[in-house]
């Protein structure tokens, strides 16, 4: 009877052992499928530190990773859209520098809807297979690759030296990194489509 209560006990300890490293584990598998992932895209060491935060989330789904990286995206250009409309009200703009603004503001507009609309077909195609899931596959391809020349036009607006200063540093620095990490996120909606 002892010795049952024994084995009974070392077994429950073992069991709660196991339970304690398991969501390390898969934190760490999903973390490493990350980085794997990652590494095919332009930018790889933004495309991992984007994502990292939701390995949890992310698992070891291609979907699931191309359907964050969208988000972050969509999140990032919302936030850049904001921040060049706010740069709009400064006082002692030049005319030209006025004119990239409202052009940038435009364009990020239009990068935040395709994102949107490819976030939003990417959660809602379900378990479309064949010729459906290419389709659904293709309007966001298609979508994300316009995010991204929307936003690569914003930058070129401010092409030209009459433009150097802080406001055009600022405005570009973070237009290009919305523009990396769509480049990154279509990288992954292209993996995903690949593996199905």
């Amino acid at each position: 009877m002892a010795s049952s209560s024994i084995i009974f006990l070392l077994l429950s300890l073992l069991c709660i052992v196991c339970e304690a490293r398991s969501p390390t584990a898969a934190r760490s598998g999903a973390s490493n499928f990350i980085k794997a992932s990652c590494s095919a895209t332009k930018y790889p060491s933004l495309c991992i530190q984007s994502l990292a935060a939701f390995a949890p989330s992310i698992q070891r789904s291609p979907r699931q990773l191309a359907q964050t990286a969208l988000s972050v995206s969509l999140e990032r250009a919302k936030s850049t859209q904001a921040f060049v409309s706010k740069m709009k009200k400064f006082r002692g703009l030049k005319r030209r520098e006025y004119e990239a603004i409202k052009d940038c503001i435009e364009e990020m507009s239009e990068s935040v809807d395709r994102l949107s609309k490819s976030v939003q077909e990417l959660k809602y195609m379900g378990q479309a297979k064949g010729q459906d899931f290419m389709w659904h596959v293709s309007n966001v391809e298609t979508w994300v690759s316009a995010a991204l020349t929307d936003e690569n036009t914003c930058v070129d607006g401010f092409a030209g030296r009459a433009l150097d200063g802080k406001i055009k540093a600022s405005i570009r620095a973070r237009v290009i990194n919305v523009a990396q990490v769509t480049s990154n996120a279509l990288s992954l909606v292209n993996q995903f489509a690949s593996k199905q």
